[in-house]
């Protein structure tokens, strides 16, 4: 197969990105800085379900988790969607990564500090 890449074009705003023949669409979107919005990235929870204005994939599994009317309405799975041509995407959803929202990270609190000597649980015997 030609490694050529194609041009995937996400509306309604107009970003573009290149696509390898043995990449998924999403995948190659967020190597692009696009995040097309997702969660399983295996077929199956249907997060990514995007309608194909035009173009033609190939999936990486036998049967995506999309219905054969879904299909033939032009729905598609980018997280296992790997094109064939040039694409064109209806994904209102995508985000560029920077304004993407971001995972929230938990701290966990600091042990005390075993050398601090203004604490007031320090125990002192006098004689």
């Amino acid at each position: 197969m030609d490694d050529t890449p194609f041009r995937v074009t996400v509306l309604p705003q107009g970003w573009t990105f290149d696509a390898a023949p043995d990449q998924t669409l999403l995948l190659a979107g967020l190597a692009a800085g696009i995040r097309l919005p997702h969660s399983c990235r295996n077929g199956t929870c249907r997060a990514c379900m995007t309608q194909m204005q035009a173009g033609e994939v190939h999936y990486r599994i036998e049967w995506p988790g999309l219905s054969l009317e879904e299909k033939q309405d032009g729905w598609i799975l980018p997280c296992v969607a790997q094109p064939r041509c040039n694409i064109t995407l209806q994904a209102p959803a995508a985000t560029p990564i920077v304004n993407a929202p971001r995972p929230a990270v938990l701290h966990a609190p600091r042990p005390p500090d075993p050398m601090a000597t203004d604490r007031d649980d320090d125990v002192r015997i006098s004689t």
